[in-house]
């Protein structure tokens, strides 16, 4: 168990959708600040696993009850970083049902953040989140762009209520440096007022987990292998003498001059990874669905 003088700056979330895995990394190090749930980690759940293997398909009440259920499991589990629960979008799906699905979302447990997809519907939704005083979390984030305008699209949140999740691991698949992404945007949002949190995610291995510690992230949220394996080398720190090796060769992301105080709007936040993690949570998510 870490001591907890050593306890990073960093608050640590744990990916998954298993209130049992949560428990145990829980006893492992001692705390957990909080966890990201999602639509594919849901469809990995043991219950819901059980429930495909054994030929019974949900309906989209019972998933969304099954969801419900998880998170009021994880909820006591996990300190104020809260549970991203995420909101089921598809490419087409509007801003208006995206919020729809928070705002109920929102009621399922008292620390709940609520995830929306960085596309125009989805940071249109979180201006409307914003205005209700909810907690919200943008993932699938992969461009400096996408930061700018999660950061203008949520102006006036009070600090630490707006979430921004940047993917280290799928930007690292293509030969781009993930956490130079993270870099660029800690510096970029240092010439704001610090209203965004950046939540680093989809971390793969421990380097990505040190690093984000070294940049001063406020959150990362970490599979449960590489928590496993930081308490398995007795919870190692980055110090002023840390550099960070990536495990394989990458492209470094070229920081951007971009204007915070521009509108959300004017800022490209297309990007085909985002459009691809989108599409990957439609298919886990009708995996566990009845289609009939």
């Amino acid at each position: 168990m870490l001591d907890q003088t050593n306890r990073p700056k960093t608050k640590i979330l744990v990916d998954g959708g298993d209130p049992e895995e949560t428990k145990r990394i829980k006893e492992l190090i001692g705390f957990v600040d909080g966890q990201t749930t999602n639509p594919s980690l849901i469809a990995k759940n043991p219950e819901i696993q059980e429930l495909i293997k054994s030929g019974h398909k949900l309906s989209k009440e019972e998933q969304n009850q099954e969801y419900k259920k998880i998170v009021q499991s994880i909820s006591p589990l996990v300190g104020d970083a809260g549970v991203s629960i995420e909101v089921f979008a598809d490419l087409n799906t509007t801003a208006e049902e995206m919020f729809a699905q928070g705002k109920e979302m929102y009621t399922w447990i008292p620390n709940a953040v609520i995830k929306y997809p960085c596309t125009k519907e989805g940071l249109k939704a979180a201006e409307m989140s914003v205005k209700e005083g909810m907690r919200i979390n943008i993932t699938l984030v992969f461009s400096q762009e996408q930061a700018a305008a999660v950061y203008s699209a949520t102006k006036g949140a009070t600090p630490g209520t707006v979430y921004l999740s940047p993917f280290i691991g799928r930007l690292d698949d293509k030969g781009e440096d993930g956490m130079s992404l993270i870099r660029n945007i800690k510096a970029m949002y240092a010439q704001g007022d610090s209203h965004v949190w950046v939540l680093a995610a989809s971390i793969r291995n421990l380097e990505h987990l040190l690093y984000s510690f070294s940049l001063g992230v406020e959150l990362a949220t970490v599979p449960t292998k590489v928590l496993e394996e930081w308490a398995s080398k007795n919870f190692p720190m980055p110090d002023s003498s840390y550099t960070y090796n990536p495990v394989q060769p990458l492209n470094l992301i070229v920081s951007k001059e971009l204007d915070l105080n521009s509108d959300w709007q004017s800022f490209n936040i297309q990007h085909e990874l985002t459009d691809a993690g989108i599409l990957k949570f439609v298919s886990d998510y009708k995996a566990t669905i009845n289609q009939v």
